[in-house]
């Protein structure tokens, strides 16, 4: 990571990076929680991997130096389903820090969250706030996509799609070109998994034991995250 990022006081979000204008909650962050002092240096990015530093100037922000360019994320997109209370919260916020680059939602025959569009629509809302945090906390010059409620089988159908299951695969090599697919804790049902048959979607296994949606989630992303960083030796002939 970059010593800048690392370093500076508070990292957040902004439309311009040439005219960085904080949101009301990161003020309130910055100068009521932090309090952050006049020449303080923060970084702000506009989330699609363009960062640079910033400095408090009367409760402002003032640009300094030049724009850098975060290397774009090698795409790690899971897919879960909706996990009850504070769970759901909890496993987007460990998805954004990890470096998940897309969350999706799903539904599924045997999930035990059900939203009407309106409900889905406030939840959706108040996720992307847990992202926002999350990848403040973590230094991310990325935000993920959040997606859904979306039917499982539209996810299953994405080219590169692959499937959590405790009897799958151990994954090695090259990381899953498509989301990796996390079912309920009450697992898929026949027609489910007949529809994953359809599309050949492939099993791969998290490791032992049967985990809870977030834990298999957060685990499927850093597998992903480590097998993107793992150099690829190729065998000499």
């Amino acid at each position: 990571m970059n010593p800048v990022l690392r370093s500076s006081a508070a990292h957040v979000f902004v439309e311009s990076l040439e005219h960085p204008v904080l949101s009301d909650d990161d003020a309130h962050h910055l100068f009521r929680v932090l309090r952050l002092r006049h020449g303080e240096t923060v970084t702000v990015s506009d989330g699609r991997g363009r960062w640079r530093a910033a400095s408090v100037v009367d409760g402002n922000l003032s640009a300094l130096g030049d724009v850098h360019s975060d290397q774009a994320h090698t795409a790690c997109a899971i897919a879960a389903a909706i996990p009850k209370g504070d769970r759901l919260e909890w496993m987007v916020q460990k998805l954004t820090e990890v470096g998940a680059t897309r969350i999706v939602l799903l539904d599924t025959a045997r999930g035990v969250v059900r939203w009407d569009a309106a409900k889905a629509h406030r939840q959706i809302e108040r996720l992307q706030r847990v992202v926002r945090d999350a990848a403040s906390q973590s230094r991310q010059c990325w935000l993920p996509i959040l997606e859904g409620p979306r039917p499982l089988a539209e996810v299953l159908a994405e080219p590169g799609a692959v499937l959590a299951d405790p009897d799958g695969v151990h994954v090695a090599g090259e990381p899953p070109a498509g989301p990796l697919v996390i079912g309920p804790e009450g697992g898929l049902d026949a027609t489910e998994h007949g529809i994953a048959d359809r599309f050949g979607v492939p099993r791969v296994s998290l490791g032992r034991g049967i985990l809870r949606v977030e834990t298999a989630a957060v685990v499927a992303a850093a597998l992903v995250s480590h097998l993107q960083a793992t150099p690829r030796v190729d065998n000499a002939e």
